[in-house]
């Protein structure tokens, strides 16, 4: 049960929210008629795109071209590994897509353990897909010291329930074959596409 001193200081820092979001309001010259529409039916719109921004605040988000013409083998080359899982092949992992194409690409940290399926649960439910193959490569190769900080993993392409991701063994950047069934501990990112 709540204490006394528990309300006070809830209360305290809902006002000090609001005192901000209010300040912020007033400095990108809004008026007190747009913070009443937050309490509105048209409002709901607005604070979930609110709640959107703090949720992503935390996520790495990377901004890459993904070149549908290259081949698995070119992508993998452009990543500069030091070691790659001689399984991963352009029979196993095709490439998908035509072209040119703008991604952004999202980092989910769910910071516990979690089973491959619980972590796209999660990706869907905040509206996104894991990453294919092609997507991972190209992030590899556009960040290449971002596999030293932590594993990452594509959930969006399987082959005989093998999962492709980036690490770092240390000793060099590593491409490599993970099983999906696997339960990831809690320093496993997850990269992942908006539906």
């Amino acid at each position: 049960m709540a204490t006394k001193s528990d309300i006070v200081s809830g209360m305290g820092l809902a006002m000090s929210i609001i005192t901000n979001l209010v300040g912020k309001v007033k400095k990108a010259g809004g008026t007190d008629e747009d913070i009443h529409r937050l309490a509105t039916p048209e409002g709901e719109n607005i604070l979930e795109k609110i709640a959107d921004i703090i949720v992503n605040a935390k996520r790495q988000v990377f901004k890459v071209l993904v070149d549908y013409t290259k081949s698995l083998k070119e992508m993998i080359k452009a990543g500069k590994y030091d070691r790659v899982n001689d399984d991963i092949t352009s029979n196993r992992f095709p490439i998908k897509g035509s072209g040119q194409k703008e991604v952004e690409i999202t980092l989910f940290h769910f910071n516990r353990v979690i089973s491959s399926d619980n972590a796209i649960a999660e990706m869907a439910k905040a509206g996104y897909r894991p990453v294919l193959s092609e997507e991972l490569l190209t992030l590899g190769a556009a960040e290449k010291e971002l596999q030293k900080q932590f594993p990452i993993v594509a959930l969006g392409s399987l082959w005989q329930s093998c999962v492709l991701s980036l690490s770092w063994d240390g000793c060099g950047r590593c491409l490599v074959l993970d099983f999906f069934e696997h339960s990831w501990s809690g320093h496993y990112r997850f990269a992942a596409v908006r539906k």
